[in-house]
C-alpha cells in the first residue's frame, strides 16, 4: 500500500529541486523517493558495538589458509576421489 507524504518547502528550495529533477529527467516526485532512499541506506542498521565485538572476536582465531587455486585445486580433486563406484 502507498502512502503520501506532505512536505513543505519554501519557493525557493523547491524551484531548485525541480530544476534538478528537470535536469536529470525526472519527475519531483521520483526524484524525491530516489534521494530517500538513498538517504536510507546510508544509515547504518544495527548495533556498531555488536557488529565490533563479533570482529574483534573472530581476529582471535588463526585458522590455516592457502592459495585460492590450490584449495580449489584440492576440492576438486577430492569430489573426483569420492565418487560412488
Amino acid at each position: 500500500m502507498s502512502k503520501r507524504l506532505q512536505v513543505i518547502l519554501d519557493d525557493k528550495e523547491l524551484r531548485e529541486i525541480q530544476r534538478v529533477a528537470k535536469q536529470q529527467q525526472l519527475t519531483v516526485a521520483e526524484w524525491v523517493r530516489q534521494v530517500l532512499r538513498s538517504a536510507r541506506q546510508k544509515i547504518p542498521t544495527g548495533d556498531h558495538q555488536k557488529k565490533l565485538a563479533i570482529l574483534r572476536s573472530a581476529t582471535q582465531y588463526s585458522f590455516p589458509t592457502a592459495d585460492i587455486d590450490l584449495m580449489l585445486e584440492e576440492i576438486e580433486q577430492g569430489y573426483s576421489t569420492n565418487l560412488p563406484t
